[in-house]
């Protein structure tokens, strides 16, 4: 019988560290300023970041292997996002780019980690 999706090791790692990613986020959005661009930007980052958590852990309930690799590239395309998001903060001198290198750091890490299992599990 095939091992639970839910139960592997990968799951188990990456599921709490995508949702810490997802309340560092959160964090980071309480506190920018009160513009109308960091407005933007900032619902754009927090929605991209809770995605990458809430379809990881989607994944991980999956019922086949096929839906945990559909909802694996959903999360691979919204950590890219949240990439872009972060960059666009620091370029457009909304949060200033030293302050942002950390979370930077840890969606790159995570973006590598969730393409590099995308491209070992491709169908």
């Amino acid at each position: 019988m095939e091992e639970l999706i839910s139960e592997t090791p990968f799951n188990e790692t990456y599921r709490p560290r995508t949702k810490e990613g997802s309340l560092r986020v959160i964090r980071l959005y309480q506190q920018l300023p009160r513009t109308g661009e960091a407005a933007v930007l900032g619902k754009q980052l927090l929605r991209s970041a809770t995605s990458v958590a809430a379809n990881f852990r989607a994944a991980c309930r999956g019922r086949s292997s096929a839906e945990w690799y559909a909802k694996l590239c959903i999360c691979v395309e919204e950590a890219d996002e949240t990439l872009f998001w972060l960059e666009l903060l620091g370029d457009a001198n909304i949060i200033s780019k030293h302050r942002l290198i950390s979370l930077h750091q840890e969606y790159h890490e995570i973006l590598a980690v969730l393409a590099t299992a995308r491209k070992k599990a491709r169908p």
